[in-house]
């Protein structure tokens, strides 16, 4: 008799201000955690996202975000909401677009959440192994593409798949 691996369950929320950013970084990390076997035989990732403010609740992502991850192959179909205290004790991992995002989720986060909080930037591979996963200064943010072209929402796919590598090499390294 062969024993059954159990693969841990991590929960995963992406915070942003409202219905841009962390939409598409929930919509990579989906992507990413399809493409590499070895994290899903190690583990059961939910993702989900949700914004500092409630601007867009119950709607779709912006239209833009929507059409970059369209032209990459990706489905960005989440609904905006707004971060709720329940979120601190669910998700394991709250991951932040900026520091303005972040600063309001600690300043939020009751002492008893077990919620790792830091920015999504953290997981960069320009930052240090050692580094990476805490909110230190060297970690990039996503810059809000909302009041701007195109380009700003290319840029931020890019920096959300990079992000999104990173972290998942980041849990197969501290996790297995």
């Amino acid at each position: 008799m062969t024993k059954q691996h159990q693969r841990e369950t991590i929960n995963v929320l992406m915070v942003c201000l409202g219905i841009c950013r962390s939409p598409m970084a929930e919509a990579v990390l989906k992507h990413e955690i399809t493409i590499h076997p070895s994290i899903n035989d190690k583990f059961d990732i939910s993702v989900d996202s949700a914004g500092t403010g409630a601007y867009h609740e119950g709607e779709e992502a912006d239209d833009r975000t929507i059409a970059v991850c369209k032209k990459h192959g990706i489905k960005a179909d989440s609904i905006a909401r707004a971060v709720v205290k329940d979120d601190f004790n669910k998700f394991d991992y709250i991951l932040a677009m900026d520091k303005s995002n972040l600063q309001t989720l600690l300043h939020r986060q009751p002492t008893s959440s077990p919620s790792q909080i830091s920015l999504f930037g953290s997981f960069s591979p320009s930052i240090s192994i050692a580094q990476q996963g805490k909110s230190n200064t060297k970690a990039e943010a996503i810059s809000d593409p909302y009041y701007g072209g195109r380009d700003g929402f290319e840029s931020s796919f890019r920096m959300c798949t990079e992000f999104a590598k990173g972290f998942l090499e980041y849990l197969e390294r501290e996790r297995s």
